[in-house]
């Protein structure tokens, strides 16, 4: 491939890595054109809309999108495999890998049947980057996969270029990233993707070399990272409610210390979303078939803390409305498994009015963007449209998810709504002199005494 030419992307799978991508791609200035094989999927983003809120998505769409007025056109859409093919030099995979259903494990089969369907459609010399979190050792089977159905053999190269987007900063991330990981098996393929992030590396990205296998666990091991370290600030909480301590002082004072970082250490309801909780499962798996499970045996049980903090959240509502929750009124605020984003999988906070509603509670929700998605996996809880509304008759107001509207909602024209002033705050976010101000029993999670 000469490289005289302007390089030309393809981004295949435009759920919220790829649409990100696709569009991040045209902003740097490339030629884009992102595949799915949802006609609906395309047909929104071809109106310049996303499948999912992310802040400031939608308005990079609408600036290349082709055919919208004062766009670029560097941006179009296709449900063909053969005009990808036909169009790209560098073709970034972008396709969900779920968790397998009823195993850790996780599943490969929009990845593989991605490769396959592209693979037989590359006639000339590419660059195929694999972006998706997947089980080390994949790369290696996929680029073997790719050399034998490729018409082009042993031109249709691999790269592994994992991504690190954070929901609610995704647009950010992509165009400003903190690190660049490329696992390459030729100088070839590294300085393609030196071109592709030509703009970042010039603000001073890091850029990091490694083989496939490295590449690989970059990801998954970042996120077991994070994840233990929101378990273990979650775990002091458990301490902390038996010792009657503060966990969010004990977290702020930790929190100096260069070495351990505030970051992260907000103790609450714990983690959920679409990265995390499967990324974790599906890395424990993968040790395992490794012969390696024993280095992450830790890893079950920061799982198992993080799911324990749900069940705890019904236990301290419980106690606050007297010991039953059968008959009462329950707020919750929140649905989302982060603010920011209309993400709802695996949240907490959803889970939490779930179990709460089983046990005979009267739940409604309030949450800024999430209510369609939460209402299309809980359709039997109740809804309202503003916190206010979900806080009428309420025996007691639930803070799940941290939005910041909850953070500025007035308590004294909220207690004029509710049944009983009686707030429990699952994300420590809250300010509970304010509410305690306005004769509104306040209960934090890991701060008995506070």
């Amino acid at each position: 491939m000469a490289n005289t030419a302007p390089l030309r992307i393809t981004v295949i799978g435009t759920g919220y890595l790829g649409a990100t991508h696709a569009a991040a791609m045209a902003e740097l200035g490339f030629e884009v054109l992102g595949l799915d094989i949802s006609p609906e999927k395309i047909a929104l983003l071809e109106r310049g809309e996303t499948p999912m809120y992310e802040p400031g998505l939608d308005a990079l769409l609408r600036r290349h999108v082709a055919g919208h007025p004062d766009s670029s056109g560097r941006l179009r859409f296709t449900t063909s495999y053969e005009e990808v093919g036909e169009f790209g030099d560098v073709h970034f995979i972008c396709v969900n890998t779920p968790q397998k259903h009823g195993e850790y494990a996780c599943d490969m089969s929009y990845v593989d049947s991605a490769v396959d369907s592209l693979a037989v459609h590359l006639n000339r010399r590419a660059l195929v980057v694999g972006k998706s979190t997947v089980p080390v050792g994949s790369a290696q089977r996929l680029a073997a996969r790719l050399a034998e159905l490729a018409p082009a053999g042993e031109e249709a190269e691999l790269a592994w270029n994992p991504e690190f987007l954070r929901e609610g900063f995704a647009v950010k991330d992509t165009l400003h990233p903190d690190r660049i990981v490329v696992g390459v098996r030729s100088e070839r393929a590294e300085q393609l993707l030196r071109e592709v992030y030509a703009t970042p590396l010039a603000e001073g990205s890091p850029f990091v070399v490694t083989d496939f296998p490295t590449a690989e666990l970059v990801k998954t091991s970042a996120n077991s990272f994070l994840a233990t370290k929101i378990s273990f600030i979650n775990a002091m909480a458990e301490v902390c409610e038996a010792a009657d301590g503060d966990v969010v002082k004990l977290a702020e004072a930790i929190g100096y210390d260069d070495r351990i970082g505030k970051k992260f250490l907000r103790a609450g309801i714990g983690f959920g979303g679409g990265c995390l909780p499967k990324d974790i499962r599906a890395f424990m798996a993968r040790a395992g078939e490794l012969g390696a499970s024993e280095a992450l045996t830790f890893l079950r049980e920061v799982d198992s803390i993080n799911m324990r903090r749900r069940a705890q959240m019904v236990e301290l509502t419980r106690e606050a409305v007297g010991g039953t929750l059968l008959g009462t009124r329950i707020c919750v605020l929140g649905a989302t498994f982060k603010p920011d984003s209309d993400d709802v999988r695996d949240s907490p906070a959803l889970n939490v009015a779930g179990q709460l509603h089983l046990q005979g509670a009267q739940v409604t929700v309030y949450d800024p963007k999430g209510m369609d998605n939460a209402r299309a996996i809980f359709p039997t809880l109740r809804y309202a449209p503003s916190a206010l509304e979900a806080a009428r008759g309420a025996d007691v107001v639930l803070h799940l998810t941290e939005w910041r509207e909850f953070q500025e909602l007035d308590p004294a024209a909220l207690g004029e709504a509710v049944a009983v002033r009686r707030v429990l705050d699952g994300r420590n976010t809250l300010d509970a002199a304010l509410w305690r101000k306005e004769n509104w029993q306040f209960r934090a999670l890991g701060r008995p005494t506070a």
